[in-house]
């Protein structure tokens, strides 16, 4: 070991010798040694948002006379190259860490420190300069630093799912206007049931995801209220009385978002439901696009030996061995992506419940699955919006054939033959394989012009219209 590679750093454990050259520390590198979970690294908006408390504390604490300010504006300055993308790379604790996000607290105080100690012309490790516990980290702890960190991440990456959720409600509501006159089967339990439009089904999906919108607005009001200032349980102990009141208004500025501080300290560093909250919203979501994929998957089954109601964009081979089969590829990896955000919930529900007494020691593997089930979601979203929904197209033809052919429009009768006689004519007609006009018209139950009026499947796909109604306006 080349002394010029190595400077020493102690810690509670003891000495160690860190590279020379980089940023972290030697908490940070017990860190990294200590957790091979995922073999990957923190997401980025943790770490933004992190340096954006770390920026806004420093501020803080310069502004009540508590830090000097070329030490301010120096780890200030560090705090801006990390929101611009630079030294992500000497984050190097993994995800999944115990120690309630020690590690990665740490490992953002000496990258921070180790920065700013070079923008004032010393060395790195020289922490007499700038110290990651005293100066980084002054009036914070991880209790308060991680979870809010973690918050504003998800309320970032919240933002963006919303923004493309809109385009696929624009979209549903687009093919909902195009299909409006497709009439097509509708179908429980995968049976015939009565007419439906196709408009009206692609409507449903936009009505659905309006309201995933909606849910994702509450979301992100869950995850505007910070415990800052609360430090280790929410007492507030180390922080001084004037950062406590400006802490939340500064990091509001730096990072752009509009935060509030927790009415009740102790208890936001206590639970964590509001992350349950969120993962419910989000898995919420999930599921209806999941049921939506299923449809579409449905709907353009065959070609030839399915139902073929729709046609879903071509976007690649579907086999190696058979030619010309194409699969919808789109929606399946739609599907795949709602199983895992379900399961993610699972796993975030469970890590909530697990907190003791003052603090939650599991917001590791929450803010891990939370933050990759939100920007998921709106990869599948993005994907199935711009490879699939806008590019469907109709089979109106054989919708219409399906229509003619099968028996659920003998439900419209009801009213007029009554439940029992219907029943019978749709036996026959399904025995027989005449449709159930013709069955109807050879009993001489109605004549044809009544049952053009009844049979009409476009008035059947109406709600709020009685039969009355609508033969007067047929008349």
């Amino acid at each position: 070991m080349a002394a010029e590679q190595y400077r020493s750093e102690h810690d509670l454990v003891g000495e160690r010798a860190v590279p020379k050259d980089v940023y972290y520390g030697v908490q940070s590198l017990r860190a990294a040694e200590n957790f091979h979970i995922t073999g990957l690294t923190m997401h980025p908006e943790i770490i933004n948002s992190i340096a954006e408390i770390k920026m806004a504390s420093a501020i803080t604490n310069n502004e009540i006379g508590l830090l000097d300010k070329k030490v301010a504006d120096a780890i200030v300055h560090a705090c801006r190259e990390i929101v611009d993308g630079k030294l992500h790379d000497a984050f190097i604790v993994d995800p999944i860490q115990g120690g309630a996000g020690t590690s990665l607290n740490m490992n953002a105080n000496e990258v921070i420190a180790n920065r700013a100690i070079e923008l004032l012309g010393g060395e790195k490790g020289d922490y007499s300069l700038v110290n990651p516990n005293d100066h980084v980290n002054c009036g914070q702890s991880t209790n308060d630093v991680f979870p809010s960190a973690g918050k504003m991440a998800v309320l970032k990456l919240l933002v963006r799912a919303q923004i493309q959720l809109e385009r696929l409600c624009k979209a549903l509501e687009r093919k909902a206007e195009e299909f409006d006159d497709v009439l097509k089967m509708g179908r429980t339990q995968m049976q015939d049931a009565v007419p439906i439009r196709l408009g009206q089904e692609f409507r449903a999906y936009s009505q659905a995801v309006r309201r995933d919108i909606a849910r994702f607005e509450r979301a992100k009001d869950e995850m505007r209220c910070l415990n800052m200032g609360g430090t280790a349980i929410g007492t507030g102990i180390n922080a001084d009385v004037q950062y406590l009141k400006r802490i939340v208004p500064n990091l509001s500025k730096v990072s752009g978002l509009s935060l509030v501080q927790a009415f009740d300290l102790i208890d936001a560093t206590q639970n964590l439901d509001e992350f349950v909250a969120v993962s419910g919203a989000v898995k919420t979501c999930a599921v209806n696009l999941s049921k939506m994929s299923n449809d579409l998957r449905l709907m353009s089954s065959g070609p030839r030996c399915g139902l073929n109601e729709i046609n879903l964009p071509p976007r690649q081979n579907g086999s190696s061995i058979m030619p010309g089969k194409v699969n919808p590829v789109i929606p399946e990896v739609v599907n795949q992506v709602a199983f895992n955000i379900m399961g993610n919930d699972l796993t975030i529900t469970l890590a909530a419940e697990a907190g003791q007494l003052e603090l939650n020691a599991f917001e590791p593997i929450i803010f891990w699955n939370l933050t990759h089930a939100v920007e998921f979601l709106t990869y599948a979203v993005r994907t199935l919006v711009d490879h699939c929904v806008v590019g469907i197209t109709a089979n109106r033809e054989r919708c219409r054939q399906m229509v003619e052919h099968s028996v659920g429009i003998v439900t419209a009768l009801c009213p007029h033959i009554g439940y029992e006689k219907a029943a019978e004519i749709a036996k026959r007609a399904m025995e027989s394989g005449q449709s159930v006009r013709s069955v109807v018209l050879s009993e001489g139950l109605l004549d044809e012009a009544a049952l053009d009026k009844i049979l009409d499947p476009y008035a059947m796909t109406e709600p709020g219209i009685s039969e009355k109604e609508l033969l007067e306006q047929q008349v």
